[in-house]
């Protein structure tokens, strides 16, 4: 008997841990923050436990290489000095959870605000909102970052406001690697870049931008499991823009709004995913409404039905992210400072509370890595 609970408890112990993930957390500045949270989250259950953390300034969006020994986070700052803000890498021990700083690299511009490792691991890609530019950062082999190759986006948007000048957004790499989606803001355009891999090189596509509406503010795009379909979550008008993507191109497929109907209030909308599975979309507001949109995905078209709305328990969804079980939806209310955690019906795609709350001032980013 005694050797029969053992093995069981030998068993369940392997399949909790198997079902652990490292759960890193980018933050703003606050009373409550200190920087980058390292958290061992369990999907077997959705409950999580802080590890470590790093003291380091406004670090609101993370990224690492794809074998996971470093972790890249974004200084969302712009010094009085005129240098921009810049980039901190560190080396992450996956044994401990521990991050170790290794250096910091100026990213090419004011307030970056999104970072993107492409699939070699040897580049890194920096959207800088308050200049509108967009840079590419070498990644070395011990990983240190090199100096910034930047290029610049010009022109303006219909929202005088909020689009005087262009905002990068976010920079996302094709499946391939062979092609980088820089959503801005500013211009009401998603640019379209080749990227050659060997140097670092970003050219203008064939197709070099797609024009959204004016005024809508595109802030971050998503890719289907599938690679044939992008979905763009817009800020300023709240709606999500469907692309279908084929032969290296974007083109329009639908237009739908993220707020309930007749509501006429600012959504301020801030995320966009889809579930692992394909079937499900959801998109947050900020504004007033403080909610998340879900959609289900038609499985041939990519077109978007609204299911519903869930409110996120919280004020200003800045971030959310879907655990890499499906199972849970963790939403970072900014301005709560806390995580919720919803659980996921995997069958209808609706949300609901677990209880589970994860406190941490001002959290913005959630980024998954595999214990081992």
């Amino acid at each position: 008997m005694r050797l029969f609970l053992s093995a069981f408890c030998s068993i369940m112990f392997l399949l909790t841990k198997a079902q652990e993930q490292y759960m890193i957390v980018g933050t703003y500045d606050s009373p409550k923050s200190e920087g980058v949270y390292v958290y061992k989250f369990n999907s077997a259950n959705g409950s999580a436990q802080q590890i470590s953390h790093v003291k380091n300034p406004n670090p609101s969006f993370v990224s690492f290489s794809p074998d996971g020994q470093f972790v890249f986070a974004v200084h969302e700052t712009a010094p009085q000095d005129g240098k921009g803000g810049d980039i901190a890498a560190f080396r992450f021990n996956k044994e401990t959870g521990t991050l170790h700083f290794i250096n910091r690299q100026l990213s090419g511009g004011d307030h970056p605000c999104h970072v993107e490792t492409d699939k070699t691991g040897r580049w890194l890609f920096a959207s800088n909102y308050s200049s509108g530019s967009l840079s590419v950062l070498p990644i070395n082999k011990d990983g240190s970052l090199g100096k910034a190759t930047t290029i610049q986006h010009t022109g303006s948007g219909k929202n005088q406001q909020r689009q005087k000048g262009p905002h990068a957004h976010g920079a996302i790499i094709s499946a391939d690697n062979s092609q980088l989606f820089v959503t801005d803001l500013g211009i009401d355009k998603v640019m379209l870049y080749d990227f050659d891999a060997a140097t670092g090189t970003l050219t203008p596509s064939k197709q070099p931008f797609v024009q959204s509406v004016p005024g809508s503010g595109p802030r971050l795009l998503t890719f289907h499991p599938n690679n044939k379909f992008a979905y763009v979550i817009e800020e300023l008008t709240g709606t999500v823009s469907v692309y279908q993507y084929k032969k290296r191109r974007l083109q329009v497929r639908e237009r739908i709004s993220t707020m309930q109907q007749n509501d006429t209030s600012f959504a301020g909308s801030a995320d966009i995913r889809v579930s692992p599975d394909g079937k499900f979309l959801y998109a947050s507001n900020r504004g007033d409404v403080n909610n998340i949109a879900i959609y289900s995905i038609h499985k041939k078209k990519g077109t978007l039905t609204l299911l519903g709305h869930q409110s996120t328990l919280g004020k200003t969804p800045r971030n959310f992210s879907i655990d890499p079980s499906g199972k849970f939806l963790l939403c970072e209310n900014q301005h709560s400072d806390e995580i919720v955690v919803f659980n996921r019906d995997v069958q209808t795609g609706l949300l609901s509370d677990t209880g589970k709350r994860i406190a941490v001032g001002k959290p913005v980013c959630i980024k998954w890595m595999p214990l081992n």
